[in-house]
């Protein structure tokens, strides 16, 4: 059974090789500047080891993991221009690095790519692919919208912000796990166990980003400390403290002119006199502990089942 470290490194000697038209350079040359910032390649390498994991060669679905990280990394593209993000994976983003006319051209070219990638497969699974990946796609825009609708909501629940974050983020990891099963010829309840897997893993590590967007390293993390808070971002951590007593202690925050240091410092004090940082590291430790679990009814090839768990404690350990 391959290592995380293998698929990745194989995934980005995948994107190296990626052709792209020289002209117009305006246009995919952002492609490249995305596709090139590195990144954990997580997506990537669970449609690869899934794949691997069910007894099929990796080259088989090579092109849906090239597809699963082209969509990823165009929806960060627009992400960062609805976030107006500065920086990502330690770079400048591409709206800022050119503009945001650019970023959001380039990230719908990324889009396209992504599912012109997605269908080059076996004539008999396309149908499959692609409408797995139609759904995904849709759902992440779902996920997306109910993150800016919470932008003017005070009484949203965590009920509500864990289904979001499902849609966001985890439906992808869900997809990237699912389509390597696909490809691998698999039956439709280890199709299942797996995508259930992604789902898991994708609801600890977007509760993991709240963590470390808070009280994480920005030398390591590779982007600014706090954004979620200057931005009033309705996270797991503040949705908590607004559905606490020190509801209007928060409040005071939000909308405030405060200077972003001090309002990150007192938002954060806040947090840490809830126990909100155990707390989310307590609900990030039973999404591992089932996603885990998700995949103990199924026959993998010996390996697998360490391959899936170390992926899923190193996302509860990681700095960035």
């Amino acid at each position: 059974m391959f290592t995380a470290e293998y698929l990745a490194d194989y995934i980005n000697k995948a994107i190296d090789q990626i052709k792209y038209p020289e002209q117009p350079a305006g246009l995919f040359d952002p492609i490249k500047y995305a596709m090139g910032s590195g990144g954990k390649r997580l997506r990537p390498v669970l449609t690869l080891g899934a794949c691997a994991a069910l007894g099929a060669d990796i080259s088989a679905v090579r092109n849906q993991a090239l597809g699963v990280e082209m969509y990823h990394n165009f929806t960060l593209l627009h992400d960062d221009v609805m976030d107006r993000a500065d920086m990502r994976r330690g770079r400048p983003t591409v709206h800022r690095k050119w503009n945001e006319s650019t970023a959001i051209l380039s990230g719908d070219a990324m889009l396209t790519m992504a599912g012109q990638l997605m269908s080059r497969c076996d004539a008999t699974i396309t149908w499959r692919v692609m409408e797995l990946f139609n759904t995904t796609a849709m759902e992440v825009y779902e996920g997306q919208q109910y993150d800016m609708d919470f932008e003017n909501r005070m009484d949203v629940t965590v009920d509500e912000y864990m289904e979001m974050i499902r849609l966001k983020t985890s439906v992808l990891l869900g997809c990237a796990c699912k389509l390597g099963a696909i490809v691998a010829g698999a039956n439709e309840y280890e199709c299942r166990a797996l995508y259930d897997y992604g789902i898991k893993l994708g609801l600890a590590f977007q509760l993991e980003d709240d963590l470390l967007d808070t009280f994480g390293d920005p030398d390591v993390f590779g982007k600014n400390i706090g954004g979620d808070i200057v931005n009033d971002k309705k996270t797991w951590l503040l949705i908590s403290a607004l559905n606490s007593d020190k509801h209007d202690e928060i409040c005071r925050f939000i909308g405030s002119d405060t200077d972003a240091p001090t309002k990150i410092a007192k938002v954060k004090a806040i947090y840490e006199e809830l126990g909100l940082r155990q707390q989310c590291t307590g609900l990030i430790e039973t999404y591992i502990d089932n996603a885990i679990e998700s995949l103990r009814s199924i026959e993998m090839v010996p390996g697998a089942i360490d391959f899936f768990v170390k992926i899923a404690q190193d996302s509860l350990h990681r700095t960035h």
